[in-house]
């Protein structure tokens, strides 16, 4: 196990239907660099996964939504999949959740249709993102500058496309998070604070 994010705690928010393997991947590579791991979600003791075509696993939940508090982790992954995020945005304290995360610059990895949550949050305006192709009209109404890559990294925000984007991504969620809170400078933009 590495030590690259040790002492490092990440929230992962899901609900029922995210897809399964944009948790198990980097979950894994999250733990894989020492970083702590956690399943937060609006379910109580499990939520369900989406594999492809059909329901996948149940996973346990560590903390639920309404017991979690965002100021107690270090960085948030959101998982795609169109049922998660879709539940996730209607949630007002899964998007005060979510919230915290960007006022803070704390580092946060979106794939998939995972933006979808980030953009209820209105404070996309001028970020550089991806997501799945479905979602590049709903980013670019939400302010956000959208771009069909691998991985989009801007200012601690990753966001890739698909699940055949999750080595890239993972590496890149890694780096961000090892770097650490970003914060505003004096022209309005981030830089790294390490």
């Amino acid at each position: 196990m590495g030590t690259q994010l040790q002492n490092k705690k990440v929230a992962i928010l899901v609900a029922n239907g995210f897809e399964e393997i944009e948790l198990t991947q980097p979950l894994e590579a999250l733990k894989n660099a020492g970083a702590q791991a956690y399943i937060i979600s609006p379910e109580k003791d499990k939520v369900r996964a989406w594999s492809e075509k059909d329901w996948g696993k149940d996973y346990p939940v560590d903390k639920t939504l309404t017991a979690a508090e965002a100021q107690s982790y270090d960085a948030l992954v959101l998982p795609g999949g169109v049922l998660n995020p879709d539940q996730l945005r209607i949630i007002p304290e899964a998007v005060a959740f979510v919230s915290h995360f960007i006022e803070a610059g704390k580092p946060m990895a979106a794939i998939c249709h995972g933006s979808w949550t980030l953009i209820e949050t209105g404070e996309l305006k001028g970020r550089k993102m991806t997501s799945y192709p479905s979602l590049k009209t709903d980013l670019e109404n939400a302010g956000a500058e959208w771009s069909d890559e691998q991985v989009v990294t801007d200012n601690g925000l990753v966001t890739s496309r698909t699940p055949s984007d999750l080595p890239a991504f993972c590496k890149k969620m890694i780096e961000e998070i090892a770097e650490g809170e970003h914060t505003v400078n004096e022209k309005g933009g981030f830089y790294g604070l390490g």
